[in-house]
């Protein structure tokens, strides 16, 4: 049975051009974790090679804005137990591969997922949303490591792709598309992928999952054209 409990953001990204860190999500996050006094973050993304306290500290300084406490997971001697114990999490962008393989050797995808089903606000950018896809087929990272598998929670019905850039006619650019990618992985899998642009977010509340920002997304099922879907969208 599907849970109808789940409150979640799930944002392609952390910022967008010209304003601070998670600046442009504060009203969502503010909603989000409306009651919440601390927030377990997890850094094992680690963007750039950041350590994972300097990670933690500039998340502790963001939400010590709205009187929010941050604990970094790696601060803890039994991580099972601070997911379990946890108020809210917020789980950070960077590469995927390193975050879900991490998880995976931790032996943390299950309870996570639980406590997401269960309820407990949750956040993730970019990285930290990709895992909440079916899998993580479709993200932008390079392969760093190599996860036992590339099946995610599972908490929403579909992958994504973040910070998705749509195809500029007007480019001189020869590669790939983000598009073009996306269509090679639905050469081997049904699973639809939503494209995420920079500054859009979806805000998952029980089952319906909506669209938020002020840009669209682009929807992927395989064999079938693109759907553009407005803001407010309902997936």
């Amino acid at each position: 049975m599907v849970s109808l409990m789940k409150n979640i953001i799930l944002a392609s990204s952390s910022s967008v051009h010209g304003s601070e860190y998670l600046e442009y999500l504060d009203k969502d996050l503010k909603m989000l974790f409306n009651g919440v006094s601390k927030l377990l973050f997890i850094p094992y993304a680690s963007p750039s090679g950041a350590s994972h306290e300097s990670y933690t500290n500039s998340v502790k300084n963001r939400f010590g804005l709205i009187d929010i406490e941050v604990k970094g997971i790696h601060n803890f001697t039994d991580p099972k137990k601070a997911i379990a114990n946890s108020e809210a999490i917020f789980v950070g962008g960077g590469n995927t591969f390193l975050l879900l393989s991490i998880l995976q050797k931790l032996e943390l995808l299950d309870i996570l997922r639980k406590k997401i089903l269960d309820g407990t606000p949750y956040l993730g950018t970019s990285a930290g949303s990709n895992i909440c896809g079916v899998g993580i087929h479709t993200t932008n990272d390079m392969p760093i490591v190599l996860p036992s598998s590339l099946a995610a929670l599972g908490i929403i019905p579909f992958n994504i792709n973040p910070h998705f850039i749509p195809r500029n006619n007007e480019s001189t650019h020869m590669g790939e598309t983000r598009e073009t990618r996306i269509k090679e992985y639905h050469t081997v899998s049904t699973i639809p992928v939503i494209g995420l642009q920079e500054g859009s977010w979806l805000y998952v509340s029980g089952n319906q999952i909506l669209l938020k920002g002020n840009l669209d997304a682009y929807l992927f099922k395989k064999n079938k054209q693109v759907v553009l879907c407005s803001p407010k969208t309902i997936f």
